[in-house]
C-alpha cells in the first residue's frame, strides 16, 4: 500500500451498489506471508531477487478456504472484499500466461483467484481486485527510490537495458487477463503513483500516468468492464479517493464538490501478515472509524492479512466476530446510508447517519440521561433504542423556560430532548434511531 492519492473526477458517479455497501474487506495476500514481516519485507530488507526466491519455493496455504472468508465477512457486515492478486514484489496469485512468478510456480500450484472470486460471489459480495502498478520482480522494471535495490552499489548497472515501455506491455496486458477470465469484477485498486511525490522528497526514478500508460489503461478497463468502480491511484482522475490509515475530519472534495470515498485501514500495523506486529485496533474503535466514515459519506475498507497457510489469525477472526454481533443488531444504521440532513446536529459525542426518514444517532460516548438533538423541531414522529428496539420518549424545547434546578431550560429552540436510560445499553456502540415525520 502507498498513501499518495491522485484524485477524483468531480464528475464522478459510483454505482449505488458501493455508496450502499459501506463497508468492504481488504484482504492483503503473498508470498509475503510466509516471511510474515510486512508486505514490505522485499523492500524494507532490501533483499534480492534470489533471496526472496525462498518464499516462493515454500509458499503452500493448504488450509485456504476462501468461503470461510467470505462468510465471516459477510456476517461482519461487509458487502465487498478486495483481493491483492498481485502487490508490489511482483507475485501473482494467478496463473498468468505472462509470466511464470505466480502460485504456478509455487508448491501449491493452483490458482488463488478463482476460488476467492466464487466463494464472495456465493456470500452475495462484491468482488474487486487489487493490482500494483509497481514490480519489483519484472527484469525491466527500472529501479527507483522505493525498489528494494535501490542502495545496490551498481543500480545504473541493473538498469542498463531496462524498459519500460515493455514492462507497461505487460503491466495492460495481465490487467487485461484479470478483467476477461473472472466474469464481471466490481471494483479495481490500483496502488501507486509517485512520478511528484510530495510524501518522499528526494525520490529518484519515480513513475507516474506516463510510465503507467495510465490513460489508455483506464480506457481498456472501462471497455472490459462497464461500470467497474477504479480508484485513484493512476495519477489521473479515478471514481473516488482513497485516504490511507487516517480518518478524513469532514467529506471529501474535489474542487469544491463531494466526491465518493474509501477509508484504507488494518487492523493492526501491518497489510500483510505480520506475526509480531501487536497493535491491534479493538472493535469498538473499527466500528467507530467505521461510522465516523460514513456519517462523512464514506466507506471503510478493512483488511486482513491471512498467514502463509491461508487462514485469518485468531485475533482477526476474533474482531470480525465482535463486529459481527454488533451488525446483527445495528446493520441498518450503516448499510445505504450517509450523513445526515443539513441543520441536523448533537453536542454528544456521537456521529449522526440517516437513510430516508430515519436518523440514527451513534453514541460513542452515553451521556446521563438526556440527548439534545438541534434541528428536529416538530418532526420527530418515534424514537427507540436499535439494539433492543425499547422506546425513548422525547420533548421538544420551549426557549422560553429557563435554566432552574431539576426543570430543564435555557436549551435553543428547535431542540429535541430524548430520555435516555442511565444504564448504557450493552453493546460496543448504542444507537438511537428516530422515526422523522415526512
Amino acid at each position: 500500500m502507498s498513501a499518495l492519492a491522485s484524485g477524483a473526477n468531480a464528475d464522478a458517479t459510483v454505482p449505488a451498489w458501493f455508496t450502499d455497501a459501506r463497508f468492504g474487506l481488504f484482504v492483503h495476500w503473498g508470498v509475503y506471508a510466509a516471511a510474515a514481516r510486512h508486505e514490505w519485507v522485499k523492500n524494507y530488507e532490501e533483499m534480492t531477487d534470489e533471496q526472496y526466491e525462498r518464499y516462493l519455493r515454500h509458499f503452500d496455504p493448504d488450509l485456504y478456504d476462501p468461503r470461510e472468508w467470505a462468510r465471516r465477512a459477510r456476517a461482519a457486515g461487509m458487502r465487498y472484499a478486495v483481493l491483492t492478486v498481485k502487490h508490489h514484489d511482483g507475485f501473482c496469485l494467478w496463473d498468468s500466461a505472462l509470466t511464470d512468478y505466480s502460485v504456478a510456480s509455487t508448491p501449491h500450484g493452483r490458482d488463488l483467484v478463482g476460488p476467492f472470486v466464487e466463494a464472495f460471489r456465493a456470500e452475495g459480495l462484491e468482488v474487486g481486485f487489487y493490482y500494483s502498478l509497481l514490480d519489483w520482480h519484472h527484469p525491466d522494471f527500472v529501479v527507483d527510490s522505493v525498489h528494494p535495490q535501490r542502495n545496490a552499489p551498481d543500480v545504473a548497472a541493473l538498469n542498463a537495458g531496462r524498459d519500460m515501455e515493455r514492462y507497461r506491455e505487460y503491466l495492460h496486458g495481465q490487467v487485461r487477463e484479470l478483467l476477461t477470465r473472472y466474469g464481471r469484477i466490481s471494483y479495481l485498486f490500483f496502488d501507486f503513483s509517485y512520478a511528484d511525490d510530495d510524501h518522499k522528497p528526494g525520490a529518484w526514478n519515480g513513475k507516474g500516468k506516463e510510465e503507467w500508460g495510465s490513460e489508455e489503461l483506464m480506457a481498456t478497463v472501462r471497455e472490459l468492464q462497464p461500470g467497474i468502480v477504479v480508484n485513484d491511484r493512476l495519477d489521473v482522475p479515478g471514481d473516488l479517493v482513497t485516504p490511507e490509515q487516517y480518518q478524513p475530519v469532514e467529506p471529501m472534495t474535489v474542487q469544491g464538490r463531494p466526491v465518493p470515498w474509501e477509508a484504507c485501514q488494518t487492523l493492526n500495523g501491518s497489510w500483510g501478515y505480520h506475526r509480531d506486529e501487536l497493535r491491534e485496533k479493538t472493535p469498538d474503535l473499527l466500528l467507530r472509524m467505521l461510522v465516523d466514515g460514513v456519517s462523512k459519506g464514506g466507506n471503510l475498507l478493512l483488511n486482513v492479512g491471512p498467514d502463509a497457510r491461508g487462514r485469518f489469525s485468531p485475533s482477526a477472526a476474533r474482531t470480525l466476530d465482535t463486529i459481527a454481533q454488533w451488525m446483527d443488531l445495528h446493520a441498518r444504521a450503516v448499510h445505504g446510508t450517509g450523513p445526515a440532513e443539513a441543520g441536523i446536529a448533537t453536542t454528544a459525542d456521537a456521529r449522526l447517519t440517516q437513510r430516508g426518514d430515519r436518523l440514527y444517532v451513534h453514541l460513542f460516548a452515553w451521556p446521563l440521561r438526556h440527548l439534545h438533538v438541534t434541528g428536529l423541531a416538530g418532526r420527530v414522529e418515534y424514537a427507540q433504542l436499535l439494539n433492543d428496539a425499547s422506546e425513548v420518549q422525547f420533548t421538544e424545547a420551549n426557549p422560553s423556560v429557563r435554566a432552574y434546578g431539576t426543570g430543564m431550560g435555557g436549551l435553543p429552540a428547535g431542540t429535541t430532548t430524548f430520555e435516555l436510560p442511565v444504564v448504557r445499553p450493552d453493546v460496543l456502540v448504542p444507537v438511537l434511531e428516530v422515526f422523522l415525520r415526512p
